[in-house]
Parts: C-alpha cells; sequence; structure tokens
C-alpha cells in the first residue's frame, strides 16, 4: 500500500496512507451535498493520489439521467482546470463515473445498483463497497433495508468491508435518534457505521487533540485551577434561506448543538485517551458528556436562552426578520439563536463554566472556542490590580481562516512599566502557503481507510440529544416567543444577561 509523506525534513510526522480498491455508491448524487461537497471531495484526492489504484463511483437518485449526463453534470460543477494535465486527470476522473436512477423504495433500483457494483468490481477486482446516504434521514431505513435484501451490507470479513456512511441530521430527538439506531443496526454492526460531523473534519477542530496532547506546554494548566471558563460561538450571517421547510421543524438547537457544538465541547474538555485509536478516543468523547451537569427542570431560564432574528442591516444590507422569510409561519416561535451555559462535574473542570452560542444573522460567519484564563492571583505591579491585568486567553479559529492565537501581557518598549496585551497568531494558510484541504476530503479519506476517530458513535449520539431533550421539551411547552434580536446584532440581550449575572462578559 502506497504511503504518502507530505511537509518537510521540520515535519517528519505527517503521513498518509493510500487506501485499498473499493466502489463508492452515492444516494441523492443528484442533490445540492453532493454537488457542493462530496463530488468536490473525491476529485481533490483524485488529483493528490489519494484515492484507491482502482475505484469507481456509482451515482444513485430518483432524478432521470444518463452516465455522460451524470458525467456532464459533474464537470460543470468542477469546472475546467487550466492547464493540460489537470485536464487530463479531470477526463479520468470522469470516466470512473456512472449513473443509476430510481425510486427509493423500488426494487428495481437496487436491483440495477447490484448489477453496476457486478460490472464495477470486475474492473477494480475487490469486494470493498462504501454507500453514501446524502438523503433525508426519513430514508436511512428504507435505503439499509432495500440493500440489505440485495445481499449488499453483509458483515464484514476476509479483508472485504461494507460500510455505510449518514449524514446529518440523526433524528430530531432522542426517541427517533433511537429509532433510527435500532432500524440501521438491524442490518449493521457499529463498525459499518459512519455518522458524519463535518465540523470533525476541520483542521483546527482535530488540531485540539495535539494541541493538548502533544504539547507538555497546556495540559498542566487545563483546568478549574487555571481556566475561568470556556465560550464556544458558531455564528452565521446568512438567514434561513431556502431551508425554511427543515428549519422551521428543526431550530438552532436541533441543528446546532447536538451535533458539532457538542462534539467541540466534548473534545475541548475530555480526558486524554490511552492510545490514538478510534473507540479510545470516542470512548473519552461519551464520558465527558456523561459528565455534563442535567439542565435543572425548574430553572432552565437560568441556563439557557433561545432568540430569533428581527429585521436589521448587516455590512450595510437590509435583511427582514426570520417571520417574514418564504416558508416561515408567521407567528413561528422557532429559534434562530440558542445560548447555554453549562457544567461539567467531574474533578478537572468542576464550577468551570463552558458558555455556547449559536445564531443565524449575526454580523459574521465564525467558529472560534475561546479559553479563558484566570486573573493572576496578585499583581507586583502598583499601577495595576489584578483585574486591570487582562486574562490570558487561547482562541482556536475553526471558520474562516482556520489557526489560533494566544493572548499574553507583555512589555511595551518606553517607560519601565509599560504594559500591553500581545496577541501570537498562527494562521494555517500563511504559515503552509497552502490552501487547507475540506472536511469532506479528511472525512472521505478516513471512510475509506475504516478510521472511524472522527464520526460520531451510537452512544455520543444518544448521550447529546438525552443532554437536550429537556430543553426541546420545554421550550415546546412554553407559550412564549424567543427573545427577539435584530440582523447584524450578536444576539438578544437576555445572552448577555447569562454570563453577566456570573460576572462575565463574552469575549466578543
Amino acid at each position: 500500500m502506497d504511503v504518502h509523506v507530505k511537509g518537510n525534513k521540520d515535519i517528519p510526522f505527517c503521513l498518509e496512507k493510500r487506501p485499498e480498491n473499493c466502489i463508492i455508491v452515492i444516494f441523492g448524487a443528484s442533490g445540492d451535498l453532493t454537488s457542493r461537497k462530496i463530488i468536490p471531495a473525491l476529485w481533490n484526492l483524485y488529483r493528490r493520489n489519494l484515492v484507491p489504484e482502482k475505484f469507481r463511483i456509482i451515482g444513485c437518485a430518483r432524478t432521470s439521467m444518463t452516465d455522460d449526463g451524470f458525467r456532464r453534470k459533474t464537470s460543470e460543477v468542477l469546472g475546467v482546470p487550466d492547464d493540460t494535465s489537470e485536464k487530463k486527470k479531470k477526463e479520468e476522473f470522469l470516466r470512473i463515473l456512472s449513473y443509476q436512477s430510481g425510486d427509493y423504495s423500488s426494487r428495481e433500483l437496487y436491483a440495477g445498483i447490484r448489477n453496476r457494483i457486478r460490472e464495477s468490481a470486475e474492473q477494480v477486482s475487490s469486494g470493498n463497497i462504501l454507500f453514501y446516504l446524502a438523503v433525508p434521514p426519513v430514508l436511512f431505513g428504507t435505503v439499509t433495508r432495500s440493500l440489505n435484501e440485495q445481499g449488499l451490507i453483509g458483515k464484514q470479513g476476509n479483508g472485504v468491508y461494507t460500510r455505510v456512511v449518514f449524514e446529518k441530521p440523526f433524528g430530531n430527538g432522542i426517541e427517533t435518534a433511537r429509532g433510527l439506531n435500532g432500524e440501521i443496526r438491524r442490518f449493521l454492526s457499529e463498525p459499518q457505521i459512519y455518522r458524519i460531523d463535518h465540523y470533525l473534519g476541520k483542521e483546527t477542530v482535530q488540531n485540539i487533540l495535539m494541541l493538548r496532547f502533544a504539547n507538555t506546554v497546556f495540559e498542566p494548566v487545563w483546568n478549574r485551577q487555571y481556566i475561568d471558563n470556556i465560550q464556544i460561538t458558531v455564528a452565521e450571517s446568512v438567514g434561513v434561506e431556502h431551508r425554511a421547510g427543515y428549519y422551521e421543524s428543526a431550530g438552532c438547537l436541533r441543528d446546532m448543538f447536538q451535533n458539532h457544538m457538542m462534539q467541540m465541547l466534548a473534545l475541548i474538555a475530555e480526558e486524554p485517551a490511552s492510545s490514538f485509536q478510534a473507540d479510545r478516543l470516542r470512548d473519552e468523547r461519551v464520558k465527558l458528556l456523561r459528565s455534563v451537569r442535567p439542565f435543572p427542570q425548574d430553572r432552565i431560564d437560568d441556563y439557557t436562552v433561545r432568540g430569533q432574528y428581527s429585521a436589521g442591516k448587516i455590512e450595510g444590507k437590509n435583511c427582514i426578520g426570520y417571520r417574514e422569510e418564504e416558508g416561515v409561519d408567521p407567528e413561528s416561535r422557532t429559534e434562530t439563536y440558542a445560548a447555554l451555559k453549562i457544567l461539567i462535574d467531574n474533578w478537572r473542570w468542576k464550577g468551570v463554566p463552558f458558555y455556547l452560542r449559536s445564531g443565524k444573522r449575526l454580523p459574521a460567519k465564525l467558529t472560534e472556542i475561546r479559553v479563558i484564563f484566570k486573573h493572576v492571583p496578585h499583581s507586583m505591579f502598583a499601577l495595576f490590580s489584578e483585574e486591570n491585568l487582562s486574562q490570558n486567553v487561547l482562541v482556536l479559529n475553526v471558520q474562516p481562516e482556520e489557526g489560533f492565537s494566544l493572548t499574553i501581557q507583555a512589555k511595551q518598549p518606553g517607560p519601565k512599566l509599560c504594559m500591553n496585551p500581545l496577541s501570537m497568531d498562527f494562521r494555517y494558510s500563511q504559515h503552509y502557503g497552502f490552501e487547507l484541504p475540506e472536511a469532506y476530503e479528511r472525512l472521505i479519506l478516513d471512510i475509506m481507510q475504516g478510521d472511524q476517530t472522527l464520526f460520531v458513535r451510537n452512544d455520543t449520539l444518544e448521550q447529546a440529544w438525552l443532554l437536550l431533550q429537556p430543553l426541546l421539551e420545554a421550550w415546546e411547552k412554553d407559550a412564549g416567543k424567543p427573545a427577539e434580536y435584530s440582523a447584524g446584532t450578536w444576539g438578544p440581550e437576555e445572552a448577555n444577561g447569562l454570563l453577566e449575572k456570573d460576572g462575565r462578559a463574552w469575549a466578543i
């Protein structure tokens, strides 16, 4: 098996393995996700010689299309390469594509897929199959059951695998999540199941583990003795756009917290695993989530805020309110913003608040984790009290520009007692001089290699739902409206109050 070494002599530990030969079947191949993320990711892996030496891609969807039609559509998505070598590479990539159309509940569709796989298997010379379900969750059970009836998702063994990828959302509450898990586990074992959370494929999110556990600088102070609070923000400047049908039934808590936010919380707060292996790492994530203190039902408002955007301006452009968006109920109580205060009851984090917030129509697109350290216990500088010295802050920038920064106090040139905060910044794109790979590239490569480290396990998924279920139920029973905030602001005033009563404030 080929091993690709990236980096230079100063970066010796940078290995990438080429996966074994396989066939990839994409359900929902005519959809938006496939066009925007999945196909471009596969193409970029192909360009970098990180796909199997022999592999085929079979697209599948309701939309009627020929093989050539699917290739033309893919060609348009990828654009035209500038140089001749890239153009030739693209032509080779298009030739490995084929397409099968049909209704997802039709036996004929799966018989057609089986025949396509048989044809491709002769060229691939491998029984490895990867099914990617880029379809609504309501179809997960139908597709897996139908694949099983055709004998396409048998048990793994003898060096041959069958893997199935599931996109979010995985349920809309604990009961539906358990129902989905129960349905697909009838036909698949957990090692065959890959539940995608694309945030886990982002470089800065992956870097949390390296930063914490590959250095001796941070881990000794990564606890309640030195850290005052941790803030996780996922902000979007866009509104609900064309997703009103989905968003009205989901809301911000289901859309962002159950998956992205809880996974980042687990990574930033978990204990070190015994080894860098998928299940050892995922064991620590679920342990952390089990340590989160349940929200008290009689004091939900002391720990949570929900909001909904009204009309406002972002970058000088007028924005309508959520209830004026096409497809939204004029009396909607769906939250487009949520802020939570989370406490973790374990030895490391006892008493340290974690503040999580996410929302639409905020001033900027931004995802970051801020680790805010405590004030110095005593100031020897006569003109500066402990409170006047800014706290050290470690910021992990997940998007739009991935990297991290550390703010410390430093002497400013001039008078003997002249001090100012100094920020030491690192940006991946500036340091390495190339564009970072998309999260989907990392995740698809890991699926082909059978590495489940960055994928959500069943117990972690259910524990996240268990934590949030009381909030969902309390908000659904509450006849009141979410707190209002103008588009272009950082959320409702009540979200500031969530921290102010603790003597703290949002760092941005």
